[in-house]
């Protein structure tokens, strides 16, 4: 079984000047430019998936790009970030194939979606800080393994940060079971649906 490295080439690539955690990217976005952005990172993506040596996708004749949710801004939420200062900051994560790898928790993401407050645990390994989650479309509209976000060291820096749902991605898994990929811990369950990133669309 081939261990996944997280998307992190993806990540990069994609990322736009409306990904960077300041608040001067905040006020000056707007939602037809941000809709169209996420687009053209969506067709680069899908490219890559379909030419790359890198690709998950096994039968790339086939394959038809992936599956979305309309960009939403009402997923795009500043997190105030809360230092986990327990002792037991080492996090044994299970793996697809049942391996298990060593994560520091590193903080909680305080905020808030549809009025109710949410809580989710950033994890360290290897240089970068993940968030992976599960929530109510879960194993329906979008992979039951759960969906990644990532972020560089820099960029949790500060007491807070932004968490863009619409760049939501499932691991590599989801397309190809040769990957192995991390599984979110329990307290990464959101109840509420997160119609917004990557949903699950599975090789044809």
């Amino acid at each position: 079984m081939l261990i996944a490295i997280l998307a992190y080439f993806f990540v990069e690539t994609f990322s736009s000047d409306t990904k960077t955690d300041g608040k001067k990217a905040e006020q000056t976005l707007s939602p037809e430019e941000y809709a169209r952005q996420l687009r053209r990172d969506r067709e680069e993506k899908d490219e890559l998936f379909h030419h790359s040596n890198d690709s998950p996708i096994t039968d790339k004749g086939t394959f038809k790009g992936l599956s979305y949710f309309e960009p939403d801004l009402s997923y795009r939420v500043r997190a105030a970030l809360v230092p986990y200062t327990a002792e037991d900051k080492e996090l044994k994560i299970t793996y697809t194939d049942g391996t298990v790898e060593t994560f520091e928790r590193l903080f909680y993401a305080d905020f808030f979606l549809d009025n109710e407050p949410q809580r989710l645990l950033l994890l360290k390994n290897e240089g970068t800080v993940s968030v992976f989650f599960r929530d109510a479309t879960s194993g329906s509209e979008t992979y039951g393994g759960g969906r990644y976000l990532d972020f560089t060291t820099a960029e949790v820096g500060s007491d807070s940060l932004v968490l863009d749902f619409n760049e939501a991605y499932n691991p590599y898994c989801a397309y190809n079971p040769s990957f192995a990929c991390p599984l979110p811990p329990a307290e990464n369950t959101l109840r509420v649906a997160i119609r917004a990133g990557e949903k699950y669309q599975a090789e044809k």
